[in-house]
């Protein structure tokens, strides 16, 4: 899977950097889901400045722990993105993630 971003996690959980496509390299904001009532609703929002697009789940696998994000903004089609936000392999800072596309065809 190929990285198309990084963030760093700041103390109140909050992710920040930059997502980079061949296209587009926005600023990207994961927010904690205050308003999360059950299993059902994302557990993050993902932000582009002030424009939501769109939202993130924690998952764990048999190996490790991440969030699996679907990004919907007009500049990537009429699809969505799909990415997961994991550690950053070999990194020792415990604030550095990667988002990794997870294609689906």
């Amino acid at each position: 899977m190929p990285a198309i971003g990084y963030v760093a996690r700041s103390e109140k959980g909050t992710f920040t950097g930059q997502l980079k496509t061949l296209s587009i390299w926005p600023e990207i904001t994961l927010t904690p889901n205050a308003r999360k009532a059950s299993d059902v609703p994302p557990d993050y929002r993902v932000y582009s400045g002030d424009i939501e697009i769109d939202a993130g789940w924690n998952r764990r696998s048999e190996t490790n722990e991440y969030v699996s994000l679907s990004l919907a903004a007009p500049e990537f089609g009429p699809r969505r993105l799909y990415a997961n936000l994991t550690r950053t392999a070999g990194d020792e800072r415990d604030d550095r993630f990667v988002i990794l596309c997870n294609q689906a065809d």
